[in-house]
């Protein structure tokens, strides 16, 4: 039975009550004036239509040159990045690819695409990205690669990565799809490996609906990408007007990554208060992370048994973009179709229990931060009554 002082107000959204956030999450990529007057630019001269325009040529040196490296490729997604990465460093039929098993499932399905098998490792407990400790076991006289994605705002243990590697004679992907411009090692994500993964996918830091970009130093790789995605026009193209829209979102890059990276570390201090609640580590890496998602881990029995799942549909009805992470590539494809190292625990648990909060509340003011905490609470206080009415 509710009780009185159980108004609407302080009933959660989802079983009745008045969300925390009405107008529910922040708008992403939402209306930018610098983006606006360059696509406006761009269809008053007709350059946002051309096939060899000049915005995508500007981009992809705008990007080698933020990255320090000496090639920026422009393609149609970061999955498809991955893919010509791949076909760069000549991975092919029959060969290897090393990848977390708590991974993006693209980057899986490219090392499919090329014929080659994927092959599994751990991740750390406490941030569920690549531990490097599953490498050495990994490799082997068939491994071509190793694809290594920081996710969540966690980062991969790079130095750890590389000095493996190059003992192996095998090179790294990098995938900083999630974190574009953070620092790690003192280099921006996507140039500690030998090459580099970003996405300009809709909800990305830095978007254009869709597009991506690998950026390297290495000249070969660089000829053989261009050798196969060139096949009389470009393959895996991105236009002039999305171009139009990456360059002013570029400039801002570092000025909105160190206002997400402030509301970040506030949001770290309100949620070790919370019982049942851990945002993902990254207090042992030498970085400035980047935050796509911002990642913490749920305990179903700090909140009275309501599972990950209400949960999180639980504070997407407060207005508050919350969802669970990945799943553990391994639980979702035919053993048939890939290889394992070790007992994956930590990629399962990071499947059981992670939950993501998307990058624009990082933006916001201190008051969105709060209201997070404050949705939180609102369904820790009343998780029992979530589950009998749900």
């Amino acid at each position: 039975m509710t009780s009185a002082s159980d108004n609407n107000g302080e009933l959660p959204a989802i079983i009745g009550g008045a969300a925390v956030r009405p107008q529910g999450p922040p708008d992403w990529p939402g209306v930018d004036p610098a983006v606006s007057a360059a696509v406006e630019s761009a269809l008053a001269d007709g350059t946002w239509g051309k096939y060899h325009g000049p915005h995508c040529s500007q981009l992809a040196e705008r990007l080698a040159e933020y990255h320090q490296c000496e090639h920026a490729i422009l393609c149609s997604s970061g999955t498809a990045a991955v893919e010509l990465a791949l076909r760069g460093l000549k991975v092919g039929a029959g060969d290897e690819v090393v990848l977390a098993a708590y991974d993006f499932k693209g980057n899986f399905q490219d090392v499919l695409t090329v014929g080659a098998v994927p092959v599994l490792v751990d991740v750390f407990a406490d941030n569920s990205n690549l531990d490097p400790d599953g490498l050495e076991e990994a490799i082997g006289p068939k491994t071509r690669a190793i694809i290594a994605s920081h996710l969540h705002g966690g980062v991969v243990p790079m130095s750890d990565v590389m000095q493996i590697a190059r003992r192996h004679g095998v090179p790294v992907i990098e995938d900083a799809c999630q974190m574009p411009g953070a620092v790690i090692e003192g280099r921006i994500a996507g140039t500690v490996g030998d090459v580099g993964i970003h996405s300009f996918g809709g909800s990305k830091l830095l978007s254009a609906g869709r597009g991506g970009a690998l950026v390297t130093n290495d000249a070969e790789l660089v000829q053989r990408v261009r050798l196969y995605s060139h096949r009389g026009n470009e393959a895996y193209p991105l236009s002039e007007l999305q171009a139009v829209a990456l360059l002013p979102q570029l400039d801002q890059l570092d000025v909105r990554n160190a206002q997400r990276q402030r509301n970040a570390d506030r949001l770290r201090q309100l949620l070790a208060d919370q019982t049942g609640l851990a945002a993902l580590d990254n207090s042992g890496t030498t970085a400035l992370p980047g935050y796509y998602k911002f990642g913490f881990t749920y305990d179903v029995g700090a909140f009275s048994g309501l599972s990950r799942e209400s949960f999180a549909d639980s504070m997407r009805a407060e207005g508050i973009a919350v969802d669970p992470g990945f799943r553990a590539l391994h639980r979702i494809h035919s053993r048939r179709r890939f290889r394992t190292v070790g007992d994956l625990h930590n990629a399962e648990r990071s499947d059981e229990c992670v939950l993501t909060l998307h990058h624009p509340f990082l933006l916001g003011s201190d008051e969105d931060i709060e209201q997070i905490v404050i949705a939180i609470d609102k369904i820790r206080r009343h998780a029992t009554m979530i589950q009998q009415q749900k």
